[in-house]
């Protein structure tokens, strides 16, 4: 809880540069880029989306580079890389190379 909470003190999403936030859960892992100044959620994807058969880190993978491709439609090239207290490691590490691989700066 802690770990949770100090997270926020430390990544602010920007207009410019929003917040890349994760959350993982036993089944699958979701991902978000926010833009905390006004409170919205400018981009979404999650692994209930990918209806592709692998392990649940090839599909963090995958769903890190849905994303990518829906933030750049959207005009978003830099984030600020929230993991949420996880450690960079196994699924929250393949989302954000996926994130990478698809065009994303962080």
């Amino acid at each position: 809880m802690k770990r949770h909470k100090k997270r926020l003190r430390r990544v602010f999403g920007t207009p410019e540069r929003p917040r890349l936030a994760v959350f993982r859960s036993n089944k699958h892992i979701y991902a978000q880029i926010i833009d905390d100044t006004i409170g919205h959620t400018l981009v979404a994807a999650s692994t209930l989306e990918i209806n592709e058969a692998g392990t649940k880190t090839e599909r963090s993978y995958k769903c890190g580079e849905l994303l990518a491709k829906r933030a750049l439609e959207k005009g978003i090239e830099k984030v600020a890389f929230d993991r949420n207290g996880y450690k960079y490691h196994g699924r929250v590490k393949a989302l954000a190379e996926g994130a990478r691989a698809g065009g994303l700066k962080f």
